[in-house]
């Protein structure tokens, strides 16, 4: 087991310092054309894939790196350069985290390349889990898969929203309910492969930030999938599935479903994504307020302005602490007696949140223009306090491992 360091290592400086130039250099200049479009930024994920960036290699390094520090750095740096461009490189992960939670070897051998494609022909991929009346009430999915014992095939049906490169995606991979019974014990994971009769985008959503990532509904009308599609295989569900059934009878302990697993391992991550673009906004706030001069002097001499720059750096220090403790003790199999990945995801979003909106209060009318780059951080700052569950969520899940009571 790794010690709790934060001293990054050699390698792990060099990574970072090659992200961070990336970001600066690649990133950054195409942000803002992006986020007007609204499209995927083909040619800057393309960009990514040919230095190794966007790549299964480069994450499942980062992934397994035994000190945790890893993927929370990748991203902070990646954020850093702009989260909605960012968010378009790294969303293929949140599916791949899926396979990797849930799947065989095989099954992760099998669909993570296809995923990621190759830098001559880059392809994404999507997690589909929330529906229109089934967000943060995962107990309420009502999308369906339906095992066709005959022919060795599940049955799908059902509409997702909110997916983060729905429709557009090389691989999607599936939430949905295989036994209504069980609520949300009955949930499991597919892999919908390339092409699948049946599967289809249905509304792209047009947002408050984060425009450079594609984000829409995912519409599935009787898609058929082979048996070996089922994330874990139809064996090991089948005893899942017969644990919780008991379990229910007996009133015991709860089972947690695979997109819950998947949430579970990604919310230090998405933390770390609201650090970089926290620490983007504070970045361009400092470099303003010395600059700046208003009665003769810089704005940084008043202490008004001082004092929240003070505030706005120690917020994004301790959102990192959060993180990467969340990080480390995720990596090295401690368990979170007191919830400190939702602990890291909370603080750091709602970090995001101030620090954006004090960026702008700084910058003044200046600050509120498309001139600047924070009016645009402070949009996609929005979406980390909403997506992977709500601030209120983070909240509810913590209260409860604290005391150990169904808080509602």
């Amino acid at each position: 087991m790794a010690e709790f360091t934060m001293e990054l290592n050699e390698e792990q400086r060099e990574v970072r310092d090659w992200l961070h130039g990336f970001a600066a250099d690649v990133i950054r200049p195409a942000a803002a054309e992006w986020d007007e479009r609204e499209e995927t930024p083909w040619p800057v994920i393309q960009e990514a894939a040919k230095v190794g960036i966007y790549s299964l290699d480069f994450y499942a390094q980062q992934y397994f790196d035994p000190t945790g520090l890893g993927i929370p750095m990748a991203m902070e740096e990646l954020f850093w350069g702009d989260a909605g461009i960012a968010l378009s490189i790294v969303g293929t992960g949140l599916a791949a985290v899926g396979v990797l939670a849930n799947g065989t070897e095989e099954q992760v051998g099998t669909w993570i390349p296809q995923m990621y494609g190759d830098a001559n022909d880059v392809k994404v991929a999507a997690f589909c889990s929330s529906e229109p009346d089934a967000g943060s009430d995962v107990a309420s999915m009502r999308t369906r898969a339906v095992y066709d014992e005959a022919k060795d095939e599940w049955v799908l049906n059902g509409t997702k929203t909110w997916a983060t490169n729905g429709g557009i995606a090389n691989v999607h991979v599936v939430v949905a309910v295989v036994d209504p019974e069980l609520g949300s014990k009955g949930h499991a994971s597919f892999i919908v492969p390339p092409s699948t009769p049946g599967l289809s985008q249905g509304q792209k959503f047009k947002k408050h930030g984060i425009r450079a990532s594609h984000t829409a509904e995912v519409v599935l009308e009787d898609v058929r999938v082979p048996g070996s599609c089922l994330l874990g295989g139809k064996e090991k569900l089948d005893e899942r599935l017969a644990r919780a059934r008991e379990r229910a009878k007996a009133g015991g302990e709860r089972v947690k479903n695979a997109a819950m697993a998947t949430f579970e391992a990604s919310r230090p991550a998405v933390g770390a994504m609201a650090v970089g673009t926290a620490r983007a906004a504070y970045e361009v706030a400092l470099d303003y307020a010395k600059t700046r001069e208003q009665f003769g002097r810089p704005i940084i001499d008043n202490q008004g302005v001082a004092f929240q720059l003070a505030d706005m750096r120690t917020s994004v220090d301790a959102a990192r602490l959060l993180v990467w403790r969340a990080s480390w003790m995720a990596i090295n199999g401690k368990q979170f007696t007191a919830a400190e990945g939702s602990q890291s995801k909370l603080f750091a979003s709602e970090t995001a949140k101030k620090v954006t909106a004090q960026a702008i209060q700084i910058l003044g009318g200046n600050g509120y223009t498309r001139e600047y780059p924070v009016e645009r951080m402070h949009r996609d700052a929005a979406i980390y306090t909403i997506f992977e569950g709500t601030s209120e969520v983070q909240r509810l899940v913590i209260a409860r491992t604290l005391s150990g009571m169904p808080i509602r």
